[in-house]
């Protein structure tokens, strides 16, 4: 059986691990080799299953594995030559050791190193489910999207530097007064490029891995997560499902029946936005989720009639292929076969209308100053043309 990965992401806040934590538990339940982690450096997953974990993975129950990753752990496995190659060089020109230190990890390398644990546990065939409680924002998956650069460098530059490096190093250290890398650093390099490309496929592998986006029925968590969900349609990451957490249920009394009413707007907001996608909602709930029994009442209530393991959508329900005369958007639209289409773009957002159906999406900034010229429906798909800025065209 090939290994299932489910990646969890969303803004901070939104109870993103303790979905994670309910999902795994649930697939563990249905008789599945699990293992949950956490990759963000919150480490709050420990709290929601009520158990101590630490860097290596830890039984916590019958057929389920957790493990918080440690980033720190992760760097001076991954980094550490880079790290220190380069933090002499800012100490010889003044920089403190502490100061420097920091700026040797690019922002989001911890992430990305972090991640390279679930490449670990998806190649081990030990499990069959992996669930990855990841950092709050999206970030580290741009850093995974560039595998042509990476293979690039990987083929092109990498075969001669180090015979570059060997010639170049006596004549830096004299005329710069500055150490090249080693052989050690541009190794680690080297290393992280392999990792890159690696993870890239795993991530691409729409039949066995999918993310799922977590939000709270709120207007700026909501707006933040179709951000996200452009970015990953972009790249090709499949969403397969959206998670809206903490919904007010019906008897919640006058005081709070004004917000139930805003977060039932924004619920048929997100319907429209993610459309055709599995809207899963879990309520909110009297008290912290923490703990077996909680856990499984959450997943109780995001999984009815659902497998919770399952690729819950098969197909990326957005594409944008950038041409020499402008762009094309394909926009999945599975139960429209006919009528007049309307388009409004309002900065990056761009809403479409088709026979009553409504679509809100976020534009990527490629395209931000692109206008629609046209759309036509095909397939079950629309597909949206756009042209190029006037002082590109």
């Amino acid at each position: 059986m090939e290994t299932r990965t489910i990646l969890y992401t969303g803004k901070g806040g939104v109870g993103k691990t303790s979905v994670a934590a309910a999902t795994a538990r649930r697939c563990a339940a249905a008789g599945l080799r699990t293992i949950v982690l956490s990759t963000d450096p919150a480490h709050s997953l420990a709290d929601a299953l009520q158990t101590p974990l630490g860097s290596s993975p830890s039984e916590v129950g019958p057929g389920l594995v957790a493990q918080q990753v440690s980033a720190q752990d992760e760097l001076e496995r991954n980094w550490s030559a880079v790290r220190a190659w380069a933090g002499d060089i800012l100490v010889e020109r003044g920089v403190d050791r502490i100061s420097a230190e920091e700026l040797t990890v690019p922002p989001g390398m911890d992430e990305l190193f972090s991640l390279l644990e679930l490449k670990r546990h998806h190649e081990s065939g030990e499990f069959d489910v992996v669930v990855v409680d990841c950092a709050p924002t999206g970030e580290t998956l741009r850093l995974l999207s560039f595998p042509d650069v990476a293979r690039w460098w990987l083929n092109k530059a990498f075969p001669q530097q180090s015979r570059l490096m060997e010639a170049a190093r006596p004549f830096a250290r004299a005329v710069f007064d500055v150490s090249l890398p080693g052989d050690a650093v541009l190794d680690e390099i080297q290393g992280l490029t392999r990792n890159l490309i690696a993870m890239n496929e795993i991530l691409r592998d729409t039949e066995h891995v999918s993310l799922r986006l977590v939000m709270n029925p709120d207007r700026m968590v909501i707006d933040e997560a179709r951000r996200t969900f452009t970015y990953l349609n972009l790249y090709g990451f499949l969403t397969d499902a959206v998670i809206v957490n903490r919904v007010f249920p019906e008897e919640v009394g006058d005081y709070f029946a004004p917000w139930r009413d805003r977060q039932q707007e924004h619920l048929t907001a997100v319907r429209e936005a993610f459309a055709p996608l599995p809207v899963l909602c879990a309520p909110y709930f009297p008290a912290e989720v923490l703990g077996d029994a909680p856990l499984d009442a959450l997943g109780d209530a995001l999984f009815a009639g659902h497998d919770a393991s399952a690729v819950l959508h098969q197909s990326l329900t957005q594409e944008l292929t950038l041409t020499d005369d402008g762009a094309t958007l394909r926009l999945e639209l599975p139960f429209v076969e006919k009528g007049e289409v309307g388009l409004k773009q309002v900065g990056r957002e761009l809403i479409v209308r088709v026979d009553g159906h409504k679509r809100t999406l976020m534009l990527p900034p490629a395209v931000a100053d692109y206008r629609p010229s046209g759309a036509a429906l095909q397939d079950g798909s629309l597909h949206i043309t756009f042209d190029l800025p006037a002082r590109q065209a």
